[in-house]
């Protein structure tokens, strides 16, 4: 008896949707957009954290020297702050500290760059000693520049330059080619450099189009020989040194600068971006919640839309068993049925947003969908099916047939 009334209530709800294919199918569309939309913004929440973690780790390097935050200077040249000053002075320092292995100033700044020294365009620019620590994909890396030279900029500039991929298009040069370069229209027409290779270090840093060249020949070509300036310094401890003591010791010793490792670091620049973090935070969850009243709102209204043949069968006696069964029988197949073509078409939309991600600002994999996710996803469609369910059952519940059809 059972058997054959659970039979009759899936046989009517399948009746139901196949009836009016249309409409199961835009029933079932509604939910997996709802469900691919709440899945995707929650993947790009975890992906900007961990994608911090995974650049911080993969620079290579154990602690960071700043002299506060990075701000950005519109009315300087160049275009970025410098807090630190003597910068080679202060690395050499840094790296004759025990268990510290090495030591680099780097700077940060905006430039001009041209193949023709006529028709420019502006790139972030990244300044370091030796290009070691860069990593080079194609050609090879600048000489090591014997421009700073105890202390004065009067030694020979190598004229070397290595560009991202984004900026060798925007530009359209190769390798080989020369392009101009300053923190002035004026400046980049008096430097001209050689391009050497093709470097995605800069880029990973500023997450702009970004060329990199020899720290005191940016500073030349910026005008900042004055000071010797740099934005940060990063050092690398040997291998049996603990990250922490050494941190307290450089802390200890210069208590005006800001010494972090890789976990510290990447905190203090969650905390700068607060209000942002919070923003992509409200909205992940804004999204779940959406997803969530989109999902049931797409459901339940299927679900009336039927309404006058759960209404007929009622007047004709079929128990509101029945009918309830049949109710959450179509309620959840949709569901489901949406929620597996959402989570099916997240990971190939998630494909090609990154793609487009990584063409536009440089970084890497910012929507990744953990399994963790997929399952968030899987429950949510799951749980808003159970739910659209019972609603209709208890809706079929209160049915009056002779209301409904008259």
């Amino acid at each position: 008896m059972i058997g054959s009334r659970l039979r009759a209530a899936i046989g009517f709800a399948i009746a139901q949707l196949t009836h009016d294919r249309t409409r199961t199918t835009l029933s079932i569309l509604g939910v997996a957009i709802a469900v691919l939309a709440a899945t995707l913004l929650t993947a790009v929440g975890g992906g900007v954290i961990q994608t911090g973690q995974e650049k911080f780790d993969s620079a290579g390097r154990d602690l960071w020297i700043t002299g506060g935050p990075v701000e950005f200077a519109p009315t300087t040249v160049g275009g970025v702050e410098t807090p630190i000053r003597d910068s080679h002075t202060l690395a050499n320092e840094v790296e004759n500290i025990n268990d510290v292995k090495t030591a680099a100033p780097l700077l940060f700044q905006t430039v001009y760059i041209s193949p023709n020294g006529s028709e420019y365009e502006t790139v972030g620019a990244l300044g370091v000693r030796g290009s070691a620590g860069v990593q080079v994909t194609s050609g090879r890396g600048f000489n090591r520049s014997r421009h700073f030279a105890g202390g004065e900029y009067n030694g020979p500039m190598t004229h070397e330059i290595l560009l991202d991929q984004r900026t060798a298009s925007l530009v359209n040069v190769s390798i080989g080619d020369t392009v101009y370069v300053g923190g002035t229209l004026a400046l980049a027409n008096a430097n001209e450099f050689t391009i050497v290779g093709i470097s995605p270090t800069g880029s990973q840093f500023l997450g702009t189009p970004t060329v990199s060249l020899p720290l005191s020949e940016l500073q030349e070509v910026t005008g900042k020989t004055g000071s010797d300036p740099a934005t940060l310094i990063t050092a690398t401890t040997t291998d049996d040194a603990s990250v922490g003591t050494v941190e307290r010791r450089l802390q200890q010793q210069y208590p005006t600068y800001d010494i972090r490792t890789n976990q510290e670091q990447l905190r203090a620049t969650i905390e700068r971006q607060a209000v942002f973090i919070a923003g992509g935070a409200s909205l992940t969850l804004l999204a779940v919640v959406i997803g969530f009243a989109l999902t049931l709102n797409a459901l339940v209204s299927m679900f009336i839309q039927h309404i006058e043949a759960y209404a007929a069968l009622k007047a004709l006696g079929t128990s509101t068993t029945t009918l309830a069964t049949a109710a959450i029988t179509q309620t959840f197949f949709v569901g489901v049925l949406g929620g597996a073509v959402g989570l099916g078409a997240a990971m190939p939309i998630a494909i090609g947003l990154n793609e487009v991600i990584t063409r536009i600002i440089g970084f890497e994999n910012v929507i990744m969908l953990s399994p963790r996710i997929l399952l968030l996803g899987g429950a949510t469609a799951l749980l808003v099916s159970l739910l659209s369910g019972v609603a209709a059952s208890l809706y079929v519940l209160r049915i009056d047939p002779l209301t409904m059809l008259k």
